[in-house]
């Protein structure tokens, strides 16, 4: 019989990448990545880690996520100035935001079509088009 240590998964999922499984980032990543597909802020996650026992400071949070968005393992969605989400799921997707309620829903990404699309400027490609459709209540 064989037995997984709860932190098996994320150990992986980081030496994957090229991140040092760090006691911060295995617990972390834990609380984003042991649950599905899922949508977080900064604030949300430090707050579900206070909850947890994990001892953590906002800043240690953010530079976490930044690192895991900057390894692939996440992607942000930014809504407002100052307003980021996080995203577990990578693939190529786009989001509904309900601005009343602050949710992030995902669209899939065939559900979205870009009929024209501008010139470059000379030198860069386009690496990847996201489209946030906000949303309120009427």
């Amino acid at each position: 019989m064989s037995t997984v240590r709860p932190y098996t998964g994320t150990i992986q999922r980081l030496r994957a990448v090229g991140l040092r499984p760090t006691r911060q980032r295995l617990a972390l990543g834990r609380l984003l990545f042991d649950g599905g597909d899922r949508h977080v802020t900064a604030e949300k996650l430090h707050g579900e880690a206070v909850e947890a026992g994990v001892r953590v400071s906002l800043a240690t949070v953010y530079n976490a996520l930044h690192q895991f968005t900057e390894a692939g393992l996440l992607r942000e969605v930014v809504v407002d100035p100052g307003k980021s989400y996080f995203d577990t799921n990578t693939n190529d997707h786009h989001h509904f935001f309900h601005e009343d309620s602050g949710v992030l829903d995902d669209i899939p990404g065939d559900a979205v079509a870009m009929a024209k699309m501008p010139e470059t400027p000379e030198g860069s490609a386009i690496s990847r088009v996201d489209v946030v459709i906000r949303l309120k209540s009427t």
